[in-house]
């Protein structure tokens, strides 16, 4: 947005005819506390916040009576329209009432309005929508004040911190407003938050009532659950969030952390700027988001902020959430930011892959070692986590089409379809499980075990999917903007194989090495019985019986040697390998079963072509990945003569 030089008098003369906003008009009232006591009320204390108002009765009782009479009339005027039968002609009139009610009531309202409005499932469509206004157009106060409260902040005056400023803000919300400036030392255009006056002491009177009320409902209700310490939870967040410096440090923080995210946008902030009250950050040209793909964007960033470093944005609304104009999703807004410790992390992404699993008793002892107590039996809570997700498919790999109309994001509607969603939380899950952060915690490497092996048997499937999502997180391909359903197969070999030769995959290799030391073990049996029962064939007198070293966990290992060979191969091949697994005989039937496994592995030229042409790519990667590479060999036979020497031994002694 352009705009000029403005002197002070320019500005207050421009900005004279403007009316103040309605919450000073009608609550300015709660301004009126000395400067010892507004400086107490900084930090969140129920405690000093009673005490002060203690001492201003008159303060509280209008309070009270402005809340009650305003709230009054509005259900009154309700309450009318339903006696006349006109209450759905009235509908639209009444939520826009309500908007400028909450507005009047001030900056508490606000917030409690702004949370409500992302939830389309409890509030109707045209409450919605006027509520969803309360999120970025909200009516400015003066710039008057305004600039005052910048030069008593900053302790300069405007011309001396600005060449250029905005006569008015350009945009306003409940605890502030926002001008657009040129910083007059570097001439960076820079955006310049300003808290509304007056906030702390209005939220904090609107505090101590509201935390009256809850301790009554609690009482009358008679609720087992604290209602005054979740009231004193979002009032501590409330407070952090006025604390402008507070907030210009988890800015730096979250762009630390999640700037570097392919087509995510953090702006800087300046701290030599930055007071109590006053926040400068980095000016950048926004716009609503409008389309599907930067929905996907905030989900994936949301998922790494929840999971990967567990320092996430808190009030993700579209008011704190734009598009720039070279198409990024711009992240605005820091002052409500939310901690999850990393134990909390590893049991939620451990209990997700119980989930997923369907390892519903495994689950619900991830939920009772992370509480005091449970009262659910075995088979009432397996049937309960079953009916969570009775049409969810998570055994097979997921196809990941997430939104479709449900809640209003800017201007566009989107819907979050829950069992997808879940689908995709769990495989980020998965992701972070075995290329993550954490993937050297013993938790987590248990649950991808108990993932990746059902009755000691190793489940390739499992695998594929776990390298396909963590593909997927690591090189953010579910972030492309042409949704290709095949990728190209050199490309997804290449980041799979460097993937797993680095740190971050060693888990991953480690079972591997050990899955191809089987099943070549198996292979190894599997020839040497069917050179056998082919002597047999041609040496007379021998008779028609025939003996096999093979066992059914042999056959088991042969096959998942076979998969992970097509899956070297490629996508084609590895379809392939399903119908061909699928035409071998059953394990139980181990005369004709192994010698046609074998067979498949050692007469298929173009699979052995196939393989030798993907791992051309191998000069392709880094250097230390190549010598961890060249190590691989020497593991596998390593392990291949352990596993050998241990069977001669316990056949021979046991």
């Amino acid at each position: 947005m352009p705009f000029k030089t403005f002197t002070r008098r320019a500005i207050l003369r421009a900005t004279a005819g403007l009316d103040a906003d309605s919450f000073t008009k009608k609550s300015g009232y709660l301004f009126r506390l000395s400067a010892s006591e507004a400086e107490s009320l900084l930090d969140y204390s129920p405690l000093r916040i009673a005490a002060i108002y203690k001492r201003k009765p008159l303060i509280l009782l209008a309070r009270l009576i402005q809340i009650a009479t305003t709230f009054g009339k509005w259900f009154g005027d309700r309450y009318i329209d339903n006696l006349m039968e006109r209450s759905d002609q009235m509908f639209k009139v009444r939520a826009a009432e309500l908007r400028k009610i909450l507005v009047e009531l001030g900056p508490a309202y606000i917030k409690i309005a702004q949370a409500v409005s992302s939830r389309p499932d409890l509030i109707p469509p045209s409450y919605l929508d006027e509520l969803s206004l309360l999120q970025d157009r909200i009516s400015a106060f003066s710039t008057e004040v305004a600039l005052d409260t910048i030069e008593k902040e900053l302790g300069l005056r405007i011309d001396e911190l600005f060449s250029e400023i905005s006569p008015e803000p350009v945009a306003a919300a409940s605890l502030g407003q926002v001008y657009q400036a040129r910083l007059r030392r570097s001439g960076q255009v820079v955006a310049v938050k300003v808290q509304r006056p007056g906030v702390q002491a209005a939220i904090s009177l609107d505090i101590l009532i509201l935390r009256f009320l809850a301790g009554v409902v609690k009482k009358v209700g008679k609720f087992n659950t604290d209602l005054q310490a979740v009231v004193d939870e979002w009032a501590s967040s409330l407070f952090r969030e006025m604390d402008y410096k507070k907030e210009a440090d988890n800015g730096l923080k979250f762009r630390r952390l999640y700037g570097g995210i392919k087509d995510v946008f953090v702006p800087n902030i300046y701290m030599e700027h930055t007071t109590r009250r006053v926040l400068v950050m980095e000016w950048v040209e926004l716009s609503e988001v409008k389309d599907l793909y930067l929905v996907e964007v905030g989900v994936y960033c949301s998922f790494n902020q929840l999971l990967e470093n567990g320092f996430y944005h808190a009030d993700p609304h579209p008011g704190n959430l734009f598009r720039t104009y070279d198409g990024k999703l711009a992240y605005i807004d820091f002052g409500m930011m939310g901690e999850f410790k990393q134990e909390f992390r590893d049991g939620f992404i451990e209990a997700c892959l119980h989930l997923v699993n369907r390892d519903f008793d495994a689950l619900s002892k991830d939920c009772h070692s992370r509480a005091s107590s449970t009262n659910c039996r075995k088979g009432a809570r397996y049937k309960s986590f079953n009916r969570c997700l009775p049409r969810c498919d998570c055994q097979r790999s997921p196809k990941y089409k997430l939104w479709r109309p449900f809640r209003k994001f800017g201007n566009y509607y989107v819907q979050v379809q829950i069992s997808n969603t879940f689908i995709f939380f769990s495989g980020y899950s998965q992701s972070c499980c075995i290329g993550g952060d954490r993937n050297n915690s013993p938790q987590l490497k248990s649950s991808l075990r108990s993932l990746l092996y059902k009755d000691g048997a190793f489940r390739i499937d499992r695998l594929e999917s776990l390298l396909t999502e963590s593909l997927r997180a690591r090189t953010e391909k579910a972030l492309i903007k042409s949704q290709r359903e095949e990728a190209d197969s050199r490309v997804v070999f290449k980041e799979i194989l460097s993937f797993t030769l680095k740190e971050k995959g060693s888990f991953v290799r480690e079972i591997l090495v050990e899955e191809f030391a089987k099943g070549l073990d198996a292979l190894g049996l599997a020839t040497f019985d069917s050179l056998t029962s082919a002597a047999t064939t041609v040496i007379p007198f021998t008779g028609s019986t025939s003996f096999s070293l093979m066992s059914k966990e042999d056959m088991i290992n042969l096959r998942t040697l076979q998969r992970l060979m097509f899956l070297m191969a490629g996508p084609e091949s590895n379809k392939k390998s399903f119908e061909e697994t699928n035409g071998v005989s059953s394990p139980n039937n181990k005369q004709g079963a192994y010698l046609e496994e074998s067979s498949l592995l050692s007469y298929q030229p173009e699979l052995v072509s196939e393989i030798l042409t993907m791992f051309s790519i191998i000069p392709e990667l880094p250097p230390e990945s190549q010598q961890q590479l060249l190590r691989l060999p020497a593991d596998v036979a390593g392990r291949l003569v352990s596993r050998a020497s241990a069977r001669t031994i316990q056949r021979i002694f046991l």
